[in-house]
């Protein structure tokens, strides 16, 4: 269940806007410029490293591929629509953005992936012993900044936060190849390793703006509806996107041999030659010629990916109530755009 920045789509054959029209994540970069900036300066400062040159150099080689960096948007965003006004709310959307890159680092290697928004991964073009280094270094950064904050409620959301990320990595090692993982295991999954940092992004955005409590817990919630949405349609765009506009290739989870939501849904309507099928390429890994293929027919047999798709709409609407109890802001509405965005990738 690797994530995937909203920034490696494009439109194609996994949209359907407008390309006249200015997409979700472009209006809040547009609208909040400035400081965007400002990460982008304070993140270029943060990675460096005056003894070890090769720290910047696979950070760079994440960092500047091009990312529309979505998460310290949302925390931007998050102030924005509070009120606030001070230095912090940089701070902040930088460590959420180095959170997501350490994270992603330490994925790759755990995925022996070779392709990362759509260019070769750096422990393909390092090692894996310079990935995993790197990732701990953008950990340590990534705690120097929100210190920096004098917050320790932020600190507090933001540990925590890490913390499930790695549980829901481990989680997943455990749950991804055992087909007795059922839908509740893996909203456990997402909501560890992709949904918390959305949810964190969100709410330390509130919490340095001293917003009520209400609306603190609001955008949280947007946060965690909103990622495990972006997770699902993730893993739907694996069996039914655009190589070229993913930056991955179709299937990978497939022969990666990890059980995500469609192929749950799938399996549990399988028969006893349909589970046997499954169980020789998920949990055994024996794959063969023709096998992605038939499994695509299996989720197309028994519906799962459009029940898939009906289940990112739950989210994405659950996101959208949440953000309703928030004051009216244009960065609101932008929100509610997000939300709808996330899906509309898929249609």
């Amino acid at each position: 269940m690797s994530s995937t920045d909203l920034s490696s789509l494009s439109d194609g054959d996994v949209m359907s806007l407008d390309h006249t029209t200015e997409k979700p994540h472009d209006a809040l970069s547009r609208h909040l410029a400035d400081g965007m900036d400002a990460v982008n300066l304070l993140i270029r400062e943060r990675m460096a490293s005056e003894h070890a040159p090769r720290i910047p150099e696979v950070t760079a080689h994440l960092v500047e591929a091009g990312g529309k960096r979505l998460r310290p948007l949302m925390t931007l965003a998050a102030a924005d629509l509070c009120g606030y006004t001070g230095p912090y709310a940089v701070h902040l959307a930088a460590t959420v953005e180095f959170i997501h890159t350490a994270t992603l680092l330490h994925d790759d290697v755990v995925d022996e992936s070779a392709q990362r928004r759509g260019r070769p991964t750096a422990n393909l073009l390092w090692d894996n012993k310079s990935s995993v280094l790197v990732g701990d270094y953008l950990f340590a950064r990534s705690f120097q900044l929100m210190v920096e904050t004098g917050r320790l409620r932020v600190l507090d959301i933001l540990a925590n936060a890490s913390a499930t990320i790695s549980e829901g990595e481990v989680l997943q090692l455990t749950a991804a190849q055992d087909l007795r993982t059922d839908e509740g295991i893996y909203l456990k999954v997402v909501r560890g390793k992709t949904a918390a940092l959305f949810a964190a992004a969100t709410q330390v955005g509130g919490v340095i703006s001293d917003a009520p409590e209400e609306h603190i817990q609001a955008l949280f919630d947007y946060g965690d509806a909103l990622g495990i949405a972006f997770q699902i349609v993730d893993d739907l765009l694996d069996y039914g996107g655009n190589s070229d506009a993913t930056g991955k290739n179709i299937g990978d989870d497939f022969r990666e041999r990890k059980l995500t939501l469609p192929v749950i849904k799938a399996v549990a309507q399988a028969d006893e030659e349909e589970r046997a099928f499954w169980k020789r390429t998920i949990e055994k890994g024996d794959q063969q010629d023709g096998d992605l293929e038939h499994a695509l027919s299996l989720l197309a047999k028994h519906g799962a990916m459009d029940a898939t798709r009906q289940d990112a709409l739950g989210w994405v609407a659950k996101a959208k109530e949440a953000l309703g109890t928030l004051p009216e802001h244009p960065v609101r509405q932008m929100l509610m755009d997000l939300a709808d965005y996330v899906v509309d990738r898929i249609r």
